[in-house]
């Protein structure tokens, strides 16, 4: 299990890639590398997370992307942001660190890369905007579901968490979860058996 995406150091050999993708209008070019999820392409997941997120009305704070990967959710919505701040998070070093080269080879400098397991390492409760996730299924429910529930603490009032699970893989549960934190959820987009789950705070 010490070669999983969501380990700190992924025990595998370094096998780099490079290749270019179209998110939010812009041709992004991403490195990525063995250790790290979805490194031939943007996850059809993430993709569609990606398409149908919408900031939050009346909100002033940054965005955090929980489990941020080399940077696909994250980076593009930091350029589709332009004036907002977009925190990322992940526990895998090697993840992080392709991550911040995808931002410098995409020219975007509106980003913080920094390790955390879920919240751990964020500061400041009530201060994002919104907070996105495409978390990490094999790392367990109990992790999942800890980063959809904390995520209440985190948001500014309006704020909202918009996460992408397979309804294979945990959607239902999520869906009630988050309808029991919030008060609210709504599924604003389903496709291929993903689930675009919302909560607003």
């Amino acid at each position: 299990m010490s070669d999983h995406y969501y380990t700190k150091n992924p025990n595998v050999k370094s096998d780099e890639t490079t290749w270019t993708f179209p998110l939010k209008g812009k041709d992004f070019r991403f490195i990525t590398d063995a250790g790290v999820f979805s490194k031939g392409t943007v996850d059809f997941g993430s993709r569609l997370l990606i398409d149908t997120f919408k900031l939050p009305e009346e909100t002033t704070g940054p965005i955090l992307d929980v489990g941020c990967g080399y940077g696909p959710m994250g980076l593009s919505l930091a350029y589709a942001y332009p004036d907002r701040m977009v925190e990322m998070v992940d526990v895998n070093e090697r993840a992080m660190a392709l991550a911040r080269r995808n931002a410098a080879a995409n020219h975007i400098t509106n980003i913080k890369v920094y390790e955390s397991s879920a919240y751990a390492s964020v500061e400041g409760k009530n201060r994002f905007a919104a907070i996105v996730t495409n978390p990490p299924i094999r790392a367990g429910k109990q992790v999942v579901h800890q980063i959809l529930s904390e995520a209440y603490d985190y948001l500014e009032d309006n704020g909202s968490l918009t996460a992408v699970i397979q309804k294979k893989q945990g959607a239902p549960s999520a869906q009630k979860l988050m309808e029991e934190v919030f008060g609210n959820v709504e599924v604003i987009a389903k496709d291929k058996g993903y689930w675009i789950l919302q909560s607003l705070k």
